[in-house]
């Protein structure tokens, strides 16, 4: 996470015991901060893809919010690292890891606790971390396995009809939310779980997935009320969908990068296939888009760049050091790129 000329990133010793908020300087890779936030008597077993500090920290002026998952949540002042409010109360069995990343808005940070045991959304003032609301999902997933009631997806925050909505896609379902009340606006029902890509939001719909299961993406109208399944799906699609790299979007073109290196375009109103590529490698980081380029990084470091306005065609391969599991930031013309063992920014 950037801001001004800091870079900052949570990570976690390898038994989970440990858990810090680490900055940088941007201009030069220079350690400012290494906090260590919270330290955990018993953490629960995690994926052997997954990591104790997965999710990604929020960054505001003078102010980071850092999220653990089960583990805690806290606010840092970026200036002296001095931590400013904690919570350590709100909790769920994760299964395989917390994922999910805090969401800001206005004064409020959101976050989603979507356990095998328990699942529901939180809302809590930023300026003190005191819960505003706590909402339960509305479908009962009780008579599924527990692995199935779990979810790993960052909410979105969007406008329609000058009004805000909160998009919250999870096991079986993907929900929106008012994000002041935190009353339930409207839900899709699908068959998956586990579900990891962020929604994008554009032509007054929202594009999400439904995890793992039976593999398909969706468009749904956001303007409904109650359960919209089957009033405001416009499309799907079901090729080469995406497990957990987020969709890339320019204008009217969306972009899918599947687990294999399947690259597909899509035309974002009507999901009619503008062209296909397929690369060779395992991918979860998800892809840096602009106007005529698409960026994709796989598991083993190598970076492809490929023409977006010109079917895909590819125009370079580069390759680092090592793996590359975690998503870019793109900020003013450079690449922030987490390998497994370096912070690499790159011009």
């Amino acid at each position: 996470m950037v801001w001004g000329d800091q870079v900052w990133v949570t990570t976690a010793t390898a038994d989970g015991r440990k858990l810090f908020a680490v900055a940088y300087e941007r201009a030069t890779g220079r350690l400012l901060h290494d906090v260590l936030v919270f330290e955990v008597a018993n953490p629960e077993t995690t994926n052997k893809q997954n990591t104790y500090a997965t999710p990604t920290p929020v960054i505001e002026q003078g102010r980071l919010y850092v999220h653990y998952g089960t583990y805690g949540t806290a606010c840092l002042d970026t200036g002296s690292g001095r931590k400013l409010w904690e919570r350590t109360d709100l909790h769920c069995d994760h299964l395989q890891g917390p994922v999910s990343s805090p969401v800001l808005f206005n004064d409020r940070v959101f976050l989603d606790f979507s356990g095998g045991d328990v699942q529901f959304l939180a809302c809590l003032e930023k300026a003190t971390g005191k819960t505003v609301w706590q909402t339960k999902r509305s479908l009962d997933l009780s008579p599924i396995n527990p692995l199935m009631r779990k979810g790993h997806c960052t909410s979105l925050m969007i406008e329609v009809a000058g009004r805000p909505q909160l998009i919250s896609p999870a096991a079986r379902a993907a929900y929106s939310y008012e994000p002041y009340t935190g009353e339930e606006l409207w839900r899709v029902r699908h068959s998956g779980d586990s579900v990891i890509l962020r929604p994008v939001f554009a032509h007054g719909l929202v594009y999400v997935n439904s995890g793992f299961g039976r593999l398909e993406f969706l468009a749904v109208r956001a303007d409904g009320r109650g359960d919209v399944t089957d009033s405001h799906v416009v499309w799907r699609h079901k090729e080469d969908v995406p497990r957990k790299a987020s969709p890339g979007l320019v204008g009217d073109m969306l972009y899918l990068l599947a687990d294999t290196g399947a690259v597909t375009c899509l035309r974002a109103t009507t999901g009619e296939v503008v062209w296909r590529q397929k690369l060779t490698g395992q991918f979860g980081a998800s892809p840096v888009t602009t106007a005529d380029r698409v960026y994709l990084f796989d598991a083993k470091g190598t970076t492809y760049v490929l023409a977006a306005d010109r079917g895909g065609e590819p125009l370079a391969v580069n390759q680092l050091d090592e793996g590359c599991h975690a998503s870019p930031a793109a900020v003013d013309g450079a690449l922030f790129l987490r390998g497994s063992g370096h912070l690499y920014r790159i011009e």
